[in-house]
């Protein structure tokens, strides 16, 4: 095991800080009224400087590293039954962006100091425009794909990067195009069956055609609940750009947010207070090839700056440490966010570092997915043990055997993915996916492939299996009672796995179409016993209160927005991060990190 420390200087700049925290002193009231003059409640108004500060794009289009930049932030409030929403009263000419289910959207500028702004929405009659402003999943949920089985296999399979039924998925693609682009998505690492991958193309170019044809099909979407909508405000930060695809993130004990940027080996440091957002580069290593050991697949993506692939993220309860899972490298990754160094710790074997936890004693363990492995590294020791979890026969043994020579072939350019036959159990990638700890230290696990969870006692070694009834564990996480928590991927349902008697209770998410959600990840405010959940293909983040078996629906603000991960503060606040892949699919091409503040 090799290790070596990567440093960066941070250079303060308190004034920028201090004029950043100083932004908000007085508040503006926005009135908003119906063609007749009757206030219109739960009204998305979005609030933005009209003339933003220019981005930092000076490190090949992105921030200078270790230079704390103020952001310009947008924030969104909901009408009330008044149809009145308090906005910050901001430091410039701001633009006002009103939004309203079955009305036609408004942009209002108002000039630096106007503290009323009053706007009229109209109702928007033209059933197109009716179908295009609801988000994914109402597309998706009238897909016409064929069968059941069919339509699961494929929101599991092709929606785990972007949303299905977006503005940019459900545009006219002959079949021809479909097939390129199932192709082209296979090499990426979808698996879906051989079955659908030459069948469906001619369904998805007919089948969004008839939608587009007949838009009145196109139903559902998320709920706005005026109750729950008046408590909320968003704040947005922008992070990176078209090219980026931020993904997991975490809220450390020095009350910053951190985002990992995956295909450009960036980390992004937020301070939710001051707005000043800080980029460090994850160093690469003299050797290290563009896209690490699975350079093939981004070898299409028109900009990428990674080695490494920044993945998920875990902070030591310890020493505030954070340790980052490099998808596309034998190693993990750990952050001082005191000194800003980086540390590189080499494994000998392992492939595709997943999902992270630090557990009690320091130990940090993290899932392989494509080697079907869980690893712990003993940071006393600094030592990597792995845990070689189960297959599902002959074919998957070899196949996770033969994992580095494939991926080698792959990188030359052959295209084996494409090549290799796929059933509708995806024999051959069980793929561990998310990974977390109960109050008495055992490490779960979840096997998106395989309907499976399972269990790691770290004193014994002792693997446990348990089938679960959901198609797509993705990642799960653990109550205070020591329950796990699950999200169904291909299933749209979030489970609660008792370990202490054996049994799974399913919750649907509350989306119509019922089963249109593809729920990616989740967490738990252990203190307030709520599990939130990402709706990814629904524009949308997901309360579930546990004691009362009732959810919350929190709209966000961005169209194509494709959350990830979760992060609750303290006091309840809620983080996600528009992670979409491409970027370039999300509203204005900006992914930004999200707060959810509730009054």
């Amino acid at each position: 095991m090799k290790q070596k420390r990567f440093t960066t200087t941070l250079l303060c700049l308190p004034a920028l800080i201090a004029a950043g925290m100083a932004a908000t002193v007085q508040a503006a009231l926005i009135t908003v009224v119906d063609s007749k003059g009757k206030p219109l409640p739960t009204v998305m108004v979005t609030q933005s400087m009209a003339n933003p500060a220019p981005a930092d794009r000076s490190d090949n289009g992105y921030q200078q590293p270790g230079k704390p930049h103020v952001a310009d932030t947008d924030i969104t409030a909901f009408t009330g039954s008044l149809g009145t929403a308090n906005l910050p009263d901001r430091s410039g000419e701001t633009s006002y962006r009103l939004r309203k289910i079955g009305y036609k959207e408004v942009t209002v500028r108002a000039p630096k100091g106007q503290a009323a702004i009053r706007a009229t929405m109209e109702v928007e009659t033209d059933p197109l425009k009716l179908a295009e402003a609801k988000p994914a999943n109402a597309w998706l949920g009238a897909l016409d794909l064929g069968s059941v089985d069919a339509k699961r296999h494929f929101q599991m399979q092709c929606g785990f990067c972007h949303q299905q039924g977006s503005a940019g998925t459900r545009a006219e693609r002959s079949p021809e195009d479909w097939h390129k682009t199932i192709d082209r998505m296979i090499r990426y690492g979808s698996r879906l069956p051989t079955e659908l991958q030459k069948s469906l193309p001619e369904k998805l170019s007919a089948g969004y055609r008839h939608l587009r044809e007949n838009p009145a099909l196109v139903q559902g979407g998320n709920s706005w609940d005026a109750a729950t909508l008046e408590r909320i405000r968003i704040t947005e930060w922008p992070i990176g750009n078209a090219m980026s695809q931020t993904h997991d993130m975490l809220i450390a004990a020095n009350k910053l947010v951190y985002v990992a940027d995956n295909i450009q080996d960036r980390l992004y440091e937020i301070d939710p207070v001051s707005n000043a957002v800080t980029v460090y580069k994850i160093p690469h290593r003299p050797g290290d090839k563009p896209g690490g050991l699975i350079a093939a697949r981004l070898k299409d993506f028109p900009s990428h700056d990674d080695t490494s692939n920044a993945h998920s993220l875990a902070e030591s309860q310890k020493d505030g440490h954070i340790f980052i899972t490099p998808s596309a490298q034998r190693r993990l990754v750990e952050f001082d966010p005191v000194t800003k160094a980086f540390t590189l710790h080499e494994m000998d074997g392992g492939f595709y570092p997943h999902t992270i936890r630090v557990d009690a004693q320091d130990n940090v363990w993290f899932t392989l997915a494509l080697s079907n492995q869980v690893a712990k590294f003993d940071r006393r020791a600094q030592k990597f043990t792995l845990y070689d979890l189960p297959t599902r026969g002959l074919k998957e043994k070899l196949t996770v055997a033969s994992i580095d020579v494939l991926f080698k072939l792959m990188s030359w350019g052959l295209p084996l993915a494409n090549w290799m036959p796929v059933d509708w159990a995806s024999s051959g990638t069980p793929l561990p996916y998310g990974i977390d700890i109960t109050p008495d230290g055992k490490v779960w696990f979840a096997r998106l492939h395989t309907r499976e969870i399972g269990s790691i006692d770290p004193a014994t070694g002792k693997i446990t299996m348990v089938p679960t009834p959901i198609l797509g564990p993705r990642r799960l996480r653990a109550d205070a009672q020591g329950n796990l928590w699950i999200v169904a991927f291909g299933d749209s349902k979030i489970a609660r796995y008792s370990p202490a008697d054996g049994t799974f209770a399913l919750f649907d998410l509350p989306v119509q179409p019922k089963g249109s959600e593809t729920p990616y990840g989740l967490n738990v405010d252990k203190k307030r016993n709520i599990v939130w959940v990402n709706g990814n293909q629904s524009d949308a983040l997901y309360g579930f209160d546990i004691a009362s078996q009732t959810w919350r629906t929190i709209p966000l603000p961005r169209r194509t927005t494709f959350t990830r991960d979760v992060e609750v503060a303290e006091d309840g606040t809620v983080y996600t991060a528009n992670s979409n892949f491409p970027s370039w699919h999300i509203e204005d091409g900006q992914p930004t990190l999200i707060q959810v503040k509730m009054k």
